[in-house]
């Protein structure tokens, strides 16, 4: 066979092997009721799918309800993640093979209840596949003091730019709490104190572009949020909302924006209500 025919034969090969999937697709697709997804569509779905295996144990946490007994087993059975424990804070974090993607999820408890008081989860990722770009999810639901809900007797906006600020407080004071105590088996921090740092510095970000733009403030509680711009990630957003005295705020930067817009992914069936 010549070198002529056998470009021809291996170009049939090609496209009967592209029509053969192509038909496949267009089976599949009438035969479960469903449409052609786009690519952007799949990408989409797949970031989602990605940040809900990492953030299952934060999800199935709730404020007020969960226990220690409940939590403890749910963190420790976590594979491939340290666990790191203090007497009020727990925490688990991890980290991919190749260093690009880091994680944790951490909550904290009541002195004398026992009950879930706060919890964290955050996860970066310097090399997401689907789009070769970095990304950064932050989520968290605190039940601030009463003392604290008491006390803010101010305009809306600048209410919220005081629970940001005292959320990232008591971020702070859980993952100190777990760097004091060295006496647990295998403790190493260093991970959380890097991740605390960088939430950090991303907090001071937005409170920045806040303190700079006031008017903003009131549209934290929109489901949109309130846009920003980083300086390593890019774009991203914030949005703070309230119900029964909790707090919950939600951060997306950069490849993980497009799950900003999924409320079901904290494991509430209830949309937010607004700060008052």
């Amino acid at each position: 066979m010549s070198a002529t025919e056998l470009k021809v034969r291996s170009g049939q090969i090609k496209k009967s092997a592209f029509a053969f999937r192509l038909f496949i697709l267009i089976f599949l697709c009438w035969f479960c009721g469903c449409s052609v997804i786009s690519p952007q569509g799949r990408m989409r779905r797949k970031v989602l799918l990605y940040d809900k295996e990492l953030s299952a144990a934060y999800d199935q946490t709730k404020l007020k309800k969960s226990l220690t007994l409940d939590v403890l087993p749910r963190i420790e059975g976590l594979k491939d993640e340290l666990l790191s424990q203090s007497e009020s804070v727990v925490a688990s974090l991890g980290q991919s093979k190749n260093g690009y993607k880091t994680w944790f999820t951490m909550v904290a408890f009541h002195e004398y209840e026992l009950s879930v008081v706060r919890k964290y989860f955050f996860v970066v990722d310097e090399r997401i596949e689907i789009r070769s770009k970095q990304g950064l999810r932050f989520d968290c639901e605190v039940l601030p003091a009463k003392e604290e809900l008491g006390n803010i007797h101010v305009a809306k906006g600048v209410k919220q730019i005081a629970l940001l600020r005292g959320i990232l407080d008591n971020l702070r004071k859980d993952a100190a709490e777990l760097g004091g105590s060295t006496d647990t088996a295998g403790q190493d921090n260093q991970t959380l104190d890097i991740s605390v740092m960088l939430i950090k510095q991303v907090f001071e970000t937005i409170l920045l572009k806040l303190d700079s733009f006031p008017v903003l403030a009131p549209k934290l509680s929109d489901p949109d949020g309130v846009e920003f711009n980083h300086l390593n990630f890019g774009k991203g957003k914030i949005q703070v909302t309230a119900r029964d005295n909790i707090v919950a705020v939600k951060i997306r930067l950069g490849a993980l924006l497009r799950t900003f817009e999924d409320l079901e992914e904290t494991g509430s069936a209830q949309q937010p209500a607004k700060l008052q």
